[in-house]
Parts: structure tokens; sequence; C-alpha cells
């Protein structure tokens, strides 16, 4: 069994900024899988499915700090280690739209995978980065994550979404080392 968690704030006004990309990639892979029935389970939004083998879909309800609870818990609910747990999330060391695929490592900062690594204690889930760009000159973090992307951004980001779903089927299909191989060309 593999949980697959995209992480993102919950609420509508959250939806379309770069810190969601987690979500969005999320919610496309569900469409691929034919998957249109979420329900709630320890802090977030689940859904399951059979791929190469059984999936889980996450949506952390937690803010992006605290996604390491829900996500936690639901290792513990469905006995899963965090090697078969594959995280998929916004990275502002990347440029919009590319993809970083790694095995493990530390939280570069971002406090979702921060928080992760505090509730699974291990470094060893998968995680599937796309770029969302650094701040523009003046700008805080905070502000630059919660807000939405350009005109001229969405065909990266959009090419980014289906790309991180692709290598994420890829990922559960064919393996970690595979997926590697193709996607972080």
């Amino acid at each position: 069994m593999k949980i697959v968690v995209g992480l993102g704030n919950p609420g509508n006004e959250y939806s379309t900024t770069r810190h969601n990309v987690g979500f969005m990639a999320i919610d496309e892979l569900a469409r691929r899988l034919g998957i249109s029935s979420w329900k709630k389970r320890n802090q977030a939004l689940v859904a399951e499915c059979r791929a190469a083998e059984p999936v889980v879909l996450v949506k952390p309800q937690t803010y992006m700090n605290l996604s390491g609870v829900a996500v936690g818990e639901l290792a513990r609910w469905y006995k899963v280690s965090p090697e078969d747990i594959i995280v998929v999330f916004d990275d502002m060391d990347l440029n919009i739209g590319r993809l970083r695929l790694r095995t493990k490592g530390g939280s570069g900062g971002h406090r979702g995978i921060e928080s992760l690594l505090t509730h699974l204690t291990k470094d060893s889930f998968a995680r599937v980065r796309i770029g969302i760009d650094r701040p523009p000159t003046n700008w805080q973090v905070v502000d630059y994550v919660l807000s939405g992307f350009t005109p001229e951004e969405q065909p990266l980001l959009s090419e980014a979404i289906t790309r991180a779903a692709e290598a994420v089927e890829c990922i559960v299909k064919q393996g970690m080392n595979k997926a590697m191989n193709i996607y972080n060309k």
C-alpha cells in the first residue's frame, strides 16, 4: 500500500496559491484514476483506490505547518511505513514548473516537510517537489507562497501538475528509481 500526500492549505481562499500545488497534483491524480469520492479521516480528506497496488490519496486539512499531524495519524491507521509514503509539495528552490524527485532528505526550510519529519520520525518518504520560484525582491516568503500564479506562469504550472501526477503513477507502478530517471531530467 502507498499513501500519496499532497501538501497545501485547506479552504477556497488558498486553492490556487503557490503553496497548494501539492493539492493540485493530488486532484489531477484523482482525476486520472477516476476518483471523485473523498471522505474525512484523521484531519484529512482521503480517497482510496487501486493502481498497481492499493493507494490512498491524502489532502491534510490542517494548515501546512501541521501537515505531519494528519499524515502521521494516517500512516499509523493504515500501518504504512515512511518508505511507502509519497509527498507532493511546492519548492521555491526550483524554477516554476520544474520537478525534482528525491527518496529522502531534510526539510529545506519547508514547514510542511518539517512537520512530516517530526510526526513520521524518519526522513525516508519519497518527495515530488514542484518548482514555484523564489519571491521577487521586497516580497515576504509568506506573501509569495500564498499568492496566485501569473497568467504567464499558468502554462508552466499546468504542465508541472500533469507531470507530477504522472511521476507519482510511475513511482507506484515502476518504483522510485525508474521515476527519478525519467522525471529528474
